[in-house]
């Protein structure tokens, strides 16, 4: 499934850079030789959408386009085909549930239930607060610690409906969670073998 669409989405007319993220962003350009500065739309349109609550207005877009150079339509069809932008505002929260086969074997299902039964949400849908959206999405590779989660930057492996449904109420009360395995496996080493 796709990032939510901006069609809905109550859009800025205008988006400008802060002073240090334009730095970073000329920064990030200078890496590219001359002539080929379009290669840099993906690190920049990452970082107007961190600029923007995590989402990525259709001005931020256009900034984006005009400092490269580009046609508009070129940047959005870049920001429409990556499932990584946002064009719709997100909660705090972006919970990416993977039901690929081998999270759906390792019980994924119940992990959508859990965000279904606990904070109401099915499909793309933000909670009401704005705490937490839902995207159900594809394959994030971590199949081998099936089923997992990435929460905003963040990956949550070896969930269970009861981990998961604890993490929920960790990450609204605002505590720091551990990141990665859920169980304490390393990396991607056999069950039941731990640091």
């Amino acid at each position: 499934m796709s990032a939510p669409s901006n069609q809905n989405a109550k859009q800025p007319k205008t988006f400008a850079f802060t002073p240090a993220n334009l730095a970073e962003a000329k920064k990030i350009m200078a890496k590219y030789p001359a002539g080929r500065e379009a290669s840099a739309v993906i690190p920049l349109l990452d970082l107007a959408q961190r600029q923007h609550a995590n989402w990525l207005p259709i001005a931020a877009m256009d900034v984006v386009a005009d400092m490269l150079r580009m046609p508009r339509v070129k940047v959005y069809e870049v920001a429409s085909f990556y499932t990584m932008f946002n064009r719709a505002p997100v909660g705090k929260h972006l919970l990416q549930v993977c039901t690929t086969t081998p999270c759906w074997l390792c019980g994924s299902g119940a992990l959508m239930k859990v965000c279904k039964d606990k904070l109401g949400l099915e499909g793309n849908d933000t909670t009401k607060d704005g705490m937490f959206s839902l995207m159900e999405v594809e394959c994030l590779g971590a199949c081998v610690n099936a089923p997992m989660v990435q929460v905003n930057d963040d990956y949550y492996e070896d969930l269970t409906a009861e981990t998961f449904s604890r993490l929920l109420d960790d990450l609204a009360a605002g505590k720091k969670i551990k990141i990665g395995s859920q169980t304490g496996r390393q990396g991607s080493a056999k069950m039941g073998h731990k640091r």
